[in-house]
């Protein structure tokens, strides 16, 4: 399946989100996540299913100043 990801064009054989964040070797306790512009949060990761030509947004917390 072909998805954007923070901006950019990936296929994965992912079908959850949270399958998603396993496959692209992303830690899921810090991080916010929206799909097609929606939040999603955490909890409800593992029954948000993808399909092809979503848009994903994956935000991590940066350190420094």
């Amino acid at each position: 399946m072909k998805l954007t990801v923070n901006g950019e064009e990936q296929a994965v054989s992912a079908t959850t989100l949270a399958a998603l964040l396993a496959e692209l070797d992303y830690e899921p306790d810090f991080l916010a996540t929206a799909l097609n512009g929606e939040l999603v949060p955490a909890i409800a990761r593992a029954e948000c299913a993808l399909h092809d030509g979503d848009r994903i947004e994956i935000l991590a917390p940066m350190q420094g100043g």
